[in-house]
């Protein structure tokens, strides 16, 4: 049976941050938006890049430094951001961290 919606009870619980490592996984997908779930460890990090459609950042736990273009944010758990397009930025773990990212495909 195909379920109207999707249920996730605890994004913080739904992966385990691997040990000196960073960890993804889609956990939706449909022709509007792609949702992946990342775990980093300490000192961990996502070097800079773009992406050809506007996302979504989510900090669920941890802490970290986020590079949006020339800018340099220091953020906590709760932390929300959006980027534009073809906007460059760049991810490094203070401290395990789980991030959720929202990929706006419609928008591309």
């Amino acid at each position: 049976m195909n379920m109207p919606y999707s249920f996730l009870e605890n994004l913080q619980t739904t992966l385990s941050i691997p040990k000196d490592g960073t960890l993804s996984r889609t956990v939706y997908q449909d022709e509007q938006v792609k949702a992946v779930l990342f775990g980093f460890d300490a000192g961990q990090e996502l070097s800079e890049h773009t992406a050809s459609m506007p996302a979504i950042i989510q900090i669920i736990s941890g802490q970290a430094s986020i590079t949006l273009g020339s800018e340099k944010l220091e953020v906590d758990a709760g932390a929300w951001i959006h980027m534009d397009a073809k906007l460059s930025h760049a991810i490094r773990a203070k401290t395990p961290l789980v991030m959720l990212l929202l990929m706006l495909k419609s928008s591309a």
